[in-house]
């Protein structure tokens, strides 16, 4: 199938690596003019070049995902340079992982502040001129933590969770204004933040639970995000997709 995209602006956060950048080097392969987000200029700088390179469209962004202010005010610049943005990945995240009574309340706040409120800063700024295109695309990345939980995660599993139930919840809001809202659940993807489960022991245990016995890599689930934000897609809302070779069958 060939995918239908026509002069629309996406917004990737976490494009400075891993599943984020896959996600941004698989839109701008389709013609998409992706604005790569990430905290770290170098990183999301080095996203958006390496898509030029390659001869798509791309322009980085840095910006703390966590501070309101810094996200409304990139909204309000992404809005006057493009006139509104079709379509919002919501996919930058950090984990701070412990068990309950050993969890900080600072660990906490800063994995909800970045991985959930981030993404009611962006549907916030960004939403209205989707309306008014009646037009638009948002796709959280989620985490199967955030469907069946995880021990030593309650701060990540809860975000993703929320961003699930955001997810739905905007599907509903929005579907009028042609506008469509779903989540994209990774399993074990091979980045740099799942390293500790990629090697020994730890790798055997987890590969136990994939029935299709591998870890999934970042290009899996930019694919499936890349559908979504098509065209195609134009009557799939307020949906979950996990990716992750099996393990919610």
């Amino acid at each position: 199938m060939n995918l239908t995209f026509t002069d629309r602006v996406a917004v990737v956060t976490g494009a400075g690596r891993g599943i984020g950048r896959a996600i941004a080097e698989s839109l701008a392969s389709e013609g998409v003019h992706v604005v790569c987000v990430s905290v770290n200029p170098a990183s999301c700088g080095a996203a958006a070049e390496s898509i030029q390179a390659q001869g798509g469209k791309a322009s980085a962004l840095a910006v703390d995902v966590a501070n309101k202010e810094a996200v409304a005010e990139a909204c309000t610049q992404l809005i006057q340079e493009f006139g509104g943005v079709d379509i919002l990945v919501n996919n930058a995240g950090i984990t701070k992982d412990g068990l309950l009574i050993r969890m900080t309340e600072d660990d906490w706040q800063a994995v909800i502040d970045t991985n959930l409120s981030s993404c009611f800063y962006w549907c916030k700024g960004l939403v209205r001129p989707m309306t008014k295109k009646r037009w638009g695309r948002i796709i959280n990345v989620s985490s199967v933590s955030g469907i069946s939980g995880n021990a030593g995660q309650i701060n990540y599993a809860s975000a993703k969770a929320g961003m699930i139930a955001m997810a739905k919840s905007l599907a509903k809001e929005l579907a009028s204004r042609t506008i469509t809202a779903n989540v994209v659940a990774p399993g074990f993807i091979a980045t740099d933040m799942t390293t500790s489960f990629q090697e020994g022991d730890v790798a055997d245990q987890v590969l136990a639970t994939i029935p299709l016995k591998k870890f999934g890599s970042p290009q899996d689930i930019a694919n499936m995000v890349t559908y979504l934000a098509s065209e195609e897609a134009n009557y799939i809302t307020g949906q979950v997709f996990t990716v992750d070779g099996g393990m919610t069958i």
